[in-house]
């Protein structure tokens, strides 16, 4: 045994270890800041849940009270994604896994439509091209 194993450490935290850090509702009010934004100014907002220290109890009382909308889609792309709308229309959860499975990370998006869901650019020219080719057409036949 070192001298440092010696050393009593105790973790201080509000609310950590009873499991409920408290960040939920002052959470909500800035979903709901960001939501008012989003319909004044057309601004997107992202918050990071990975980043906030969230007990258990915590996130759970967040995404309850989000509840689930009507879209849902997922993502395979080095690992799954999930994007679920909640019950507040243009508040969306995304969650992203590793291949095994593991939380990467879970945002909440206030948007019209999850970044993860809009077509890259560069990827429109390519699916033009591959569409020609499949239908055994000029792939430079833009008409």
């Amino acid at each position: 045994m070192s001298t440092l194993d010696a050393i009593a450490v105790k973790v201080e935290g509000v609310g950590i270890a009873s499991g409920n850090a408290h960040n939920a509702v002052p959470l909500l009010h800035e979903i709901r800041h960001a939501l008012w934004n989003l319909a004044k100014t057309g601004d997107s907002t992202t918050i990071d849940l990975t980043s906030i220290p969230f007990g258990p109890a915590d996130r759970d009382q967040l995404l309850d009270f989000l509840g689930e909308g009507e879209v849902t889609a997922r993502v395979n792309a080095l690992g799954e994604t999930q994007v679920k709308e909640t019950r507040y229309p243009g508040v969306w959860v995304v969650r992203h896994q590793s291949p095994v499975g593991d939380e990467l990370a879970t945002h909440i998006e206030v948007t019209r439509l999850p970044s993860m869901l809009i077509t890259p650019e560069e990827d429109l020219g390519e699916a033009a091209a591959q569409l020609a080719a499949d239908l055994d057409m000029d792939a430079t036949d833009n008409s």
